[in-house]
């Protein structure tokens, strides 16, 4: 007989109890759904609904079924179609008629809705703290590279001279959201919704203020039918770790450019790199390429749980089973991802005379050139145009900046003079942009600073 199986006359066929079941997945709230069961019994027992020796003889069944799944002791039960009813069933079997009272005042629809709340507050922390950690090798590899010119681009064409410093401190700047919009997602999924029971509470006398203390809940939830309809904080989850594996695929994107024979930026270690069944001479950038396909695998868990939540009415509905699935994966998909891309990038080698040659060609001097003529008292939009002609003059005739005398520089115009020369190098034109989040190595330091000064918060 199932536990809801009161009204029915009919068992439920095989396939529609594999289709129903939850429990291949759902399992893994098994932590969580004890921990909830033990401070449900706890103040159960405070207002009286079970007496104080029922509430300890449950705490002790609990605690035990808790060691027994931890060790591998249990198999589950399919029929018992989810983790709830498969741990209210091997407590009844252990611990005789006081298992059955642990449901009192409760449904599986609040339970559910507290599992995963509490499974996220353990979860995001440590998305965190791996993210932290990506962060840490960003700041020590621009500490080594501050001085490290490398071209920037636009429209991947080369724009203007940077630092890899500069460059990698960009993508502390996107985690660094990351860690934000966690952040505000962990304070929302602190909300305690056990006793909202099925959707409409219970006329039991019970203690919800109790349960949220005993489980470290920051407040309760304000609606019964919300707090188990509820499934924003899965998606605003979804959501944020969707952006963090964007930042992951667009870094690892680079490095798969960068790796290039046409680049030359970085070699992989051979640690973190793989090569071909057919062509000896290949190392592939794999662990970036597997990142860069795994972002879509999470965009595709928040669109799922967006339409599955679109059309569904108050309150509960089978439909949200959907979320843990979805859920699961998005989690575990993301933390794999950051555990090896940190290594990687700490063990890759930066070829800095290729970054260094790379920012030097391609008149990357272009605008520190229209600057100079700014600084000299022409509009810049006047200077825009000179320089252009001077990239033209020079495409045509196959040099480069550095190639042209100073009676060229002034048939463009007149108030070019020595000093140009001075404007030229990659890395003049990076130490001259010395202001508040810019490339100069002055700025770049203080901005490492400031992310050793978050990161310190963190560990």
């Amino acid at each position: 007989m199932k536990l809801w199986g009161g009204r029915f006359t009919r068992t439920t066929d095989h396939l529609m109890e594999d289709f129903h079941s939850s429990i291949s997945f759902d399992q893994r709230l098994y932590k969580e759904d004890i921990a909830g069961s033990i401070a449900h019994a706890r103040m159960l027992a405070a207002v009286g609904l079970i007496t104080p020796a029922e509430g300890e003889t449950i705490i002790k069944g609990l605690e035990e079924i808790r060691a027994d799944i931890a060790a591998g002791r249990v198999t589950f039960d399919v029929g018992a179609e989810d983790i709830h009813m498969n741990i209210e069933k091997l407590l009844t079997e252990r611990i005789g008629a006081a298992g059955k009272k642990l449901h009192t005042a409760r449904s599986r629809n609040d339970q559910v809705a507290l599992d995963l709340r509490l499974y996220l507050k353990e979860e995001i922390p440590a998305v965190k703290q791996l993210l932290a950690s990506l962060q840490q090798v960003l700041v020590d590899l621009a500490a080594q590279h501050l001085d490290t010119v490398m071209p920037g681009y636009t429209h991947l064409q080369k724009a203007q001279p940077v630092t890899l410093a500069h460059h990698l401190l960009a993508y502390f700047e996107m985690f660094h959201r990351d860690q934000q919009r966690l952040e505000g997602c962990l304070a929302r999924v602190d909300v305690m919704p056990l006793g909202a029971g099925a959707l409409a509470g219970t006329t039991l006398p019970i203690d919800r203020e109790m349960v949220a203390r005993e489980l470290g809940f920051r407040e309760i939830s304000a609606n019964s039918l919300d707090a188990v309809a509820d499934r924003d904080f899965v998606v605003e989850f979804l959501a944020a770790a969707s952006l963090i594996m964007m930042h992951l695929s667009r870094l690892a994107e680079e490095i798969i450019l960068w790796s290039s024979e046409e680049f030359g930026f970085i070699e992989l270690d051979d640690a973190y790199s793989t090569g071909s069944s057919m062509m000896p001479q290949k190392k592939n950038p794999d662990v970036a390429e597997l990142v860069r396909g795994k972002t879509g695998r999470v965009y595709g868990h928040l669109i799922g749980m967006l339409t599955v939540l679109k059309g569904l009415p108050l309150a509960y509905n089978k439909d949200l089973q959907e979320d843990k699935e979805a859920l699961f994966d998005a989690l575990d998909t993301v933390k794999g991802c950051l555990m090896v891309f940190a290594p990687m990038l700490k063990t890759a080698r930066f070829r800095v005379e290729r970054m260094q040659a790379g920012a030097s060609s391609g008149f990357a001097a272009a605008t520190d050139v229209a600057e100079y003529l700014v600084r000299k008292g022409l509009p810049f939009r006047e200077a825009h145009a000179v320089v252009g002609a001077l990239v033209l003059h020079c495409l045509q005739e196959g040099r480069d900046f550095q190639d042209l005398s100073l009676a060229e520089w002034q048939s463009f115009s007149p108030l070019f003079a020595e000093d140009i020369y001075t404007c030229l190098p990659a890395e003049a034109c990076v130490n001259g942009r010395n202001l508040p989040g810019g490339p100069a190595p002055a700025a770049v330091t203080q901005a490492i600073e400031r992310a050793r000064k978050f990161l310190g918060g963190l560990f």
